[in-house]
């Protein structure tokens, strides 16, 4: 469970965003609002069970130590363990406020509620090898903990893991998301992510994935003021299907199977139309009622699919580029891209992605990096998908079902995508990753990619 619609930011932005409060009120009073709310999640989930709160030496532990007291106030029965003394002067502050014992984490004994405030944002080296056999012991052996910004042993830039042990049963995020609460080794240390705000204004165009806002059809619309989506078929017809079914599924008013195939298979309100090559596809592409195209899934990688390929980017259309089109785009993508007119969406996965672009940093760095230099907006697909756009803005889904992982989910993402570009939605691709995680979210487990067309309708009930 990610929080929706929230910033995320860096651990430079974060110091930067909490140094511009610090200039208007106290450290500690921020820190106060900071561990309370740590003390009032985890008094929620402690069910009066007895509570240990680890504390580091940095300002992670002066929340921690903040947490503990609160708690005890309210009556917990809770038990305070150090890795250290505090480092950091608002840290000692809230240590000497804490009239309890401090024990050694070392020499600190499980219990069933865990508050894990070793280190928070800003680790940048792994755990060191005596604390992170004792943490990892504590954490199993409690019946649910809480860490406190971000499980010790994170990456905060990256979510790389440098030690983070598995279990940890939430994470309290405070201010703002950072990057590892959504990518790498985090989605699977972090379990459910909440938010607290706790003061600290942070601006940011990098987001979570919110549910979008959709309108139903107008008194007046019809079958072209809905949309009309060609999909180009290649030589695995049934990707080309799959994401046809998804674009008429997905709220286009029209849609058009554009192959050499022969009619059949798929929805009798599919539309077909013959296409033998390139040349044939360019011409058809002049019909200025199309509002997406899409290409690549089961193109083909042979001499037919490049020249329908060539034709597509050639088109002065929204074009959504999938599968087999960004594998035969390789290393040259972004010349082809910066040459197009009309808008591009690329669809990815981290195979096709690497194929086109190399890149440092985190999956956000290198796809918006790819953004910018392509003029295209980047889906890159994943158990954590993030949205780039050439804009500069970043929306990132985590969390989705994992049952996607099978052959052609990323065929219907494709077509659902070109029916909201169709539609003319400004945010089309977060509302399409939205729509397609919530579909399979409703098909539950073990789905094949087929049956996430026939959810779509539901999700988008959702959304109106």
């Amino acid at each position: 469970m990610i929080p929706p619609g929230v910033p995320i930011v860096t651990a430079a932005q974060m110091r930067a965003a909490e140094e511009a409060v610090f200039r208007r009120e106290p450290q500690e009073d921020v820190m106060e609002r900071a561990g309370a709310a740590v003390a009032r999640e985890a008094a929620r989930f402690a069910h009066g069970s007895p509570i240990l709160v680890l504390a580091g030496p940095g300002n992670n532990g002066g929340d921690a130590y903040v947490a503990a007291r609160l708690l005890k106030a309210a009556g917990h029965d809770v038990a305070v363990a150090a890795s250290g003394e505090p480092g950091t002067g608002v840290a000692r502050a809230m240590h000497a406020r804490w009239e309890g014992e401090v024990g050694s984490l070392y020499q600190a004994r499980p219990r069933p509620v865990l508050v894990d405030g070793l280190f928070g944002t800003g680790l940048t080296r792994p755990l060191e090898r005596g604390i992170a056999p004792v943490f990892a012991e504590l954490v199993a052996s409690a019946r649910f903990s809480l860490a406190i910004d971000l499980p010790s042993g994170l990456a905060t830039d990256s979510g790389a893991d440098l030690g983070a042990p598995r279990g940890i049963s939430a994470t309290l995020a405070l201010g703002a998301l950072k990057p590892a609460h959504v990518l790498d080794a985090g989605l699977d240390r972090c379990g459910h992510v909440l938010h607290a705000d706790i003061g600290i204004p942070v601006e940011s165009p990098r987001r979570t994935v919110a549910r979008p806002r959709l309108a139903a059809p107008g008194t007046r619309a019809h079958k072209y003021s809905r949309g009309l989506v060609v999909v180009v078929e290649g030589d695995m017809p049934g990707a080309a299907r799959l994401a046809a079914h998804a674009a008429m599924a997905g709220g286009a008013g029209y849609t058009i199977l554009a192959g050499a195939g022969e009619p059949g298979g798929g929805p009798d309100a599919l539309v077909r139309h013959k296409v033998a090559k390139g040349d044939d596809l360019a011409d058809f592409l002049t019909e200025s009622r199309i509002g997406a195209v899409v290409i690549g899934p089961g193109l083909g990688r042979d001499r037919r699919a490049e020249g329908l390929l060539k034709a597509a980017l050639g088109a002065s259309l929204p074009l959504v580029l999938d599968g087999d089109a960004l594998t035969l785009l390789g290393k040259s993508a972004t010349a082809w891209l910066q040459r197009r007119i009309a808008a591009t969406w690329l669809t990815p996965h981290a195979g096709e992605f690497g194929r086109m672009f190399e890149g440092e940093g985190s999956k956000i760095e290198q796809s918006l990096a790819f953004a910018l230099e392509s003029k295209a907006v980047i889906v890159h697909k994943g158990a954590d998908t993030v949205i780039a756009t050439p804009r500069g803005e970043v929306r990132v889904l985590a969390q989705a079902s994992s049952w996607l992982s099978t052959a052609g989910t990323g065929d219907v993402l494709a077509g659902t995508l070109a029916a909201q570009v169709a539609a003319g939605n400004k945010n089309a691709a977060e509302a399409a990753v939205w729509l397609h995680a919530r579909a399979a979210a409703l098909a539950g487990p073990a789905f094949i990619a087929d049956a996430l067309p026939m959810h779509l309708p539901q999700a988008i009930s959702e959304c109106l």
